[in-house]
């Protein structure tokens, strides 16, 4: 029988760790972090090496679908149908089920390969290698995750430890081992002892499983988990769905799949691999996967250091400047800065809690944010007011929209701007200006060749980018942000 192989790429992750770099709507898998392309897209192209485009899936959520789509462009229409939007974030057990649940109605014998999309993996044919093996483990019914090799005793990662005694496969340098346990991640005397041993792999949070057999395990392992989405799969490929999983969601508890049921399966496999993996899970771990200077600094951008070594120095637009610094970070973006000791690197979440608490909106995005039609920057703002640089690229165009909160001013700085308000349809160039009253359908076109760009002054008592009514629009976008 012919087993069909999918990619499933969970990008949902918030990224917190990566902060000031990352935020809520632009996280670490949407960045371009190290090589060519961002995170997401290095992902993709290591997949599709061996999975066709049309067999990839995306799972993310409202707030990250836009920016993903723009990366990955290239394969729309392959990709048109296979964007899974979780109506809110519920861990890895819950995604992983309801792209399960999918692919089981549209291939009853589908293989899912289930990467995180923010990991580098340095030897991409290696690791297509494993998924090979790991999609034979697959079609005997086995439920298999990759153990990595550790490098160091690291207490930032989950450990996976194989029963040895137990083989279930071999094919050239990869075995498949029963697993004896999962364990949560420890301690530094208890990772030192894990890594002396030689008997510990750490937890990669790659998974390979025929989509049947993981709705099997769960409906042992996770009842109530598995009675929800019997109930939601009656509704998978009617017009009825969107609001199923709505409410299914609602009734969703939050598991990881480690916890849900790869701890507790009598099925669970572990493949030990080596090929150059990192889960790049905070500022202080770049130097796994990044190029080091002759002092070992991870240096990007505009950079002018005397004397620092073993230090990750990040400017983005600003000149930063360093001097004598040892094992520290230094992130600079246009809104905000970063400084702590690369020991501390993992503290930067509780940096983000406190934004969060404070409702700042440093944690929240950039001040350059990315649209379909081009980009946004905001260059100050204030009680009453907020001043945007607006970009648009040629022949794209904003949605048809208005502001129940907010009255707005377009300057034009460069190229021609169609302009819809109201019944009225106008151009304007460089030079020239107009205004749009509160309550007035509008839409911003760049119907030339060149980029668009305009001023847009807010005025009002609430400037969020929550209080737009999309009217028309040309992506497909139905909530404001």
């Amino acid at each position: 029988m012919k087993h069909h192989v999918y990619g499933v790429i969970l990008a949902g992750g918030s990224g917190t760790r990566f902060w000031p770099l990352s935020r809520e709507r632009f996280p670490k898998q949407l960045l371009r972090i190290i090589g060519e392309g961002t995170l997401l897209q290095q992902t993709f192209e290591r997949l599709i090496q061996d999975i066709p485009p049309r067999h990839m899936t995306i799972v993310t959520n409202d707030v990250q679908a836009d920016s993903i789509k723009l990366q990955l462009n290239e394969w729309k229409d392959d990709l048109v149908d296979n964007i899974i939007l979780e109506p809110g974030g519920r861990n890895t057990a819950p995604a992983i089920a309801l792209t399960a649940l999918q692919l089981v109605h549209r291939d009853p014998e589908a293989v899912m390969v289930v990467v995180p999309a923010d990991h580098v993996v340095k030897a991409e044919k290696k690791f297509m290698k494993a998924v090979k093996f790991a999609t034979k483990l697959a079609v005997q019914g086995h439920l298999v995750t990759f153990g990595i090799h550790p490098s160091r005793p690291e207490t930032g990662y989950g450990y996976i430890q194989p029963n040895k005694r137990k083989r279930v496969e071999t094919q050239g340098s990869f075995v498949g081992y029963s697993v004896a346990r999962f364990v949560e991640k420890p301690n530094l005397p208890t990772a030192q002892r894990y890594y002396r041993s030689g008997n510990f792999f750490w937890n990669s949070g790659i998974f390979v499983w025929k989509a049947a057999a993981i709705l099997e395990e769960l409906a042992l392992q996770q009842p109530k988990l598995a009675k929800i989405l019997k109930a939601l799969g009656k509704h998978v490929g009617t017009p009825e769905f969107p609001e199923a999983l709505r409410k299914a969601y609602a009734k969703m508890p939050s598991l990881s799949i480690d916890h849900a049921v790869m701890e507790h399966s009598s099925r669970s496999v572990v493949v030990p691999v080596d090929f150059g993996w990192s889960d790049v899970g905070s500022w202080g771990s770049l130097e796994e996967v990044a190029p080091l200077d002759k002092s070992g600094n991870v240096r990007n951008g505009n950079i002018l250091d005397i004397g620092s070594q073993n230090s990750v120095l990040f400017g983005d637009r600003r000149l930063v400047a360093t001097i004598g610094l040892d094992n520290m970070v230094v992130i600079d973006t246009p809104d905000a800065t970063l400084v702590c000791p690369k020991d501390r690197a993992q503290d930067v979440k509780a940096i983000v809690n406190l934004l969060k608490k404070q409702k700042a909106p440093e944690h929240l995005e950039h001040r350059r944010v990315q649209r379909p039609w081009g980009a946004y920057t905001v260059l100050e703002e204030g009680n009453g007011y907020k001043v945007k640089r607006i970009e648009v690229i040629p022949g794209k165009r904003l949605s048809l929209q208005l502001h129940h909160q907010r009255s707005e001013h377009w300057v034009v700085i460069t190229g021609t701007a169609r302009v819809t308000r109201g019944e009225e349809v106008y151009d304007l160039q460089a030079g020239m200006s107009t205004g749009i009253p509160k309550e007035s359908p509008h839409r911003l076109e760049n119907p030339g060749q060149s980029l668009l760009e305009i001023i847009e002054i807010q005025n009002g008592p609430y400037l969020g980018e929550d209080d737009i009514v999309r009217l028309k629009d040309d992506f497909g976008r139905l909530k404001p942000v």
